[in-house]
């Protein structure tokens, strides 16, 4: 009869520590997305610390004002352009951090004189977890893997964690093309009540106009009348 409990203790071990290891696998990835206002004929940096050999995203994309387009630049600690787009709308970028430091990304709408622009960015940083991850497999011996290959249980947690964290991006981008939707309907709706405004005061006008030209012929056959 110890046979079966001592399995059952290995099985709670095991799934304990496979537990542990899809925490680590989710929280191993940091998301960052700010939303904020630039000014015509402004420019503004933001700065981001990246460690050597780690994987980011950057996306962007301009929610509200003008033509909808701002310029991007990414620069390394060193300041090398490591991506320049001139007046787009969105963008998302891939990067592999070959250096330790502060990377810099910068928006600018210079080039606007009238139009402020709400944009939006996020920035997904991948933290390099290998050797964290690789540490928990030192508490398992060889007969408590009951027969599953934890290498491949490991490489399935990867891409888990890889679809949620791609999940969450889509999720915060999802919210963004949503808030850019509600800005453009809310100014459509501007334009269509003010050119209704216009047109109503138009037709205003030109009914005024034929009943005063009416009149006027009017009055004017009785003078010829008398």
């Amino acid at each position: 009869m110890a046979e079966p409990w001592y399995r059952a203790s290995r099985l709670g071990r095991f799934l304990l520590l496979f537990f542990i290891f899809l925490l680590s696998g989710v929280v191993s990835s940091t998301d960052y997305d700010y939303t904020f206002t630039l000014p015509p004929g402004q420019r503004e940096c933001f700065y981001q610390e990246v460690k050597k050999e780690t994987n980011f995203e950057v996306e962007y994309q301009v929610i509200d004002g003008g033509d909808l387009d701002v310029t991007f630049v990414l620069r390394s600690p060193k300041g090398v352009p490591l991506v320049t787009e001139l007046r787009k709308s969105e963008g998302i970028h891939s990067i592999d951090a070959k250096e330790d430091g502060d990377y810099m990304f910068c928006f600018d709408n210079t080039f606007s004189r009238m139009s402020e622009k709400m944009i939006f960015f996020d920035v997904l940083l991948d933290a390099d977890t290998d050797n964290d991850d690789d540490d928990w497999m030192d508490f398992v011996s060889p007969e408590e893997e009951l027969d599953i290959k934890l290498e491949d249980m490991k490489d399935s947690m990867d891409r888990v964690k890889e679809h949620l964290s791609k999940s969450r991006q889509l999720q915060n981008v999802l919210r963004v093309f949503e808030s850019k939707d509600r800005s453009t309907q809310e100014h459509n709706f501007e334009r269509v009540n003010f050119w209704s405004v216009v047109q109503l005061i138009i037709m205003v006008i030109t009914a005024l106009l034929q009943v005063y030209t009416v009149r006027n012929l009017f009055d004017d056959k009785k003078k010829v009348r008398t």
